[in-house]
């Protein structure tokens, strides 16, 4: 989704050279995933001049709610407080990700 957001829209193949440019990957592997991600309803595709062209069937910001939602109930049973924990005892996180959580969830409160 970061590339079809990064080009616009796009075929398998742009798609495919762009990820080639950072790691291995098979052509057939891209063209998988972006048929996946159109059956689940985050890209749509119609007919170019010689192959399908995709594009976002949402905006970024609904799509990564759904995306993050969808991990959620499939790693975590439905739960985020165990998504959380993990990420706020994450050593990886700098003291201004960890303020940054924490506003937001002062800010979800609020609401």
């Amino acid at each position: 989704m970061k590339v079809i957001w990064k080009l616009g829209p796009v075929t398998v193949r742009q798609v495919y050279e762009d990820l080639l440019d950072r790691r291995k990957i098979a052509y057939t592997t891209v063209m998988t995933m972006m048929n996946i991600l159109e059956q689940k309803g985050f890209l749509k595709k119609k007919h170019g001049e010689k192959a399908f062209v995709y594009a976002p069937s949402k905006p970024e910001g609904q799509v990564l709610r759904a995306m993050v939602r969808e991990f959620v109930d499939r790693v975590f049973n439905g739960a985020a407080e165990p998504l959380l924990v993990h990420l706020v005892e994450d050593e990886q996180l700098s003291a201004k990700e960890l303020d940054d959580i924490r506003r937001s969830i002062d800010d979800g409160r609020k609401s």
